[in-house]
């Protein structure tokens, strides 16, 4: 486990447990939820990330270009694939500091899962303003490659949380849990002029169209959750009667891999040698 540091700023990490953060706190008091002592589940970390593609693909199985591919599933989620390998995974640290760790994975590519080979690289720094997150991947390969990059933070839930968000429409979803249509955001839950999380149903949707910022206010502060452009589309987990919700930004919708001909699903296609990346913020202030 690493510890980083900076100003009212901590956080642990932990490269052997899938590159997941543990803990972040500012100034005393947990911003994301903290990983329970001992836990060796991923799911119980506080965030990590999502690579060569995110959230779920149906049955583990699609087409692309011709090739035919079947992914292994979890017991727990099957029959679906979920989150790719990255996430499952030991990392190998490249540099560390006070308050910076860069990471990195290397995917040789599998017959009996994931074919393409694809490097990972993984930066998580604290400034004085808070927690930066940088996730890429390079196609090792010598054929295009599906690519999709997300990352998984769960947020702590304060009595008084209270999320905001703008993004166009909701996927809705079928009785599997796979997107089935768009529709708009009020179909489920429009964030865009903020929702208390102790008065929202359960949520579990991907929303397309979003800004890219997410305002999360509870206990005294204010949080800003922003992301960079390839990550238009972002995951929406709030779970009723817990101490925690997820935000999670996507470069891609669930089930991207088997969307229609024609689809704007963000699945990319990576040549050889390309590089997808994406970046997270957290910052804070008082109120």
């Amino acid at each position: 486990m690493i510890r980083l540091e900076a100003g009212g700023w901590r956080a642990t990490v932990a490269p052997e447990q899938g590159g997941a953060v543990l803990s972040l706190d500012w100034q005393g008091q947990p911003v994301f939820r903290p990983t329970p002592d001992g836990a060796t589940d991923i799911l119980e970390t506080a965030c990590f990330p999502l690579v060569p593609y995110a959230n779920r693909i149906a049955d583990g199985r699609f087409v692309f270009e011709g090739r035919s591919v079947q992914l292994p599933t979890l017991e727990r989620f099957a029959p679906h694939a979920l989150h790719g390998d990255g996430w499952l995974l030991p990392w190998t640290v490249e540099s560390e500091t006070a308050n910076r760790v860069e990471m990195s994975l290397d995917w040789p590519g599998d017959a009996d899962g994931w074919p393409w080979p694809w490097r990972a690289r993984q930066i998580v720094e604290l400034t004085d303003q808070g927690l930066s997150i940088s996730l890429s991947m390079t196609n090792t390969g010598d054929a295009v490659m599906p690519a999709g990059l997300g990352l998984h933070p769960y947020f702590h839930r304060y009595s008084d949380s209270r999320l905001t968000l703008v993004a166009d429409q909701v996927w809705i979803t079928d009785a599997r849990e796979i997107p089935e249509r768009l529709a708009p955001s009020a179909d489920i839950s429009d964030w865009s002029n903020g929702l208390a999380l102790a008065d929202t149903p359960f949520v579990d949707h991907a929303y397309a169209g979003w800004s890219g910022e997410a305002v999360l206010d509870g206990g005294g502060r204010q949080v800003t959750l922003t992301a960079d452009a390839p990550a238009r589309w972002t995951q929406i987990y709030a779970p009723v009667g817990v101490d925690f919700f997820c935000v999670e930004p996507v470069t891609h919708r669930p089930d991207a891999h088997n969307a229609p001909a024609g689809e704007c699903s963000g699945l990319l296609r990576l040549r050889p040698d390309d590089r997808l990346s994406i970046a997270m913020t957290v910052s804070g202030q008082m109120t």
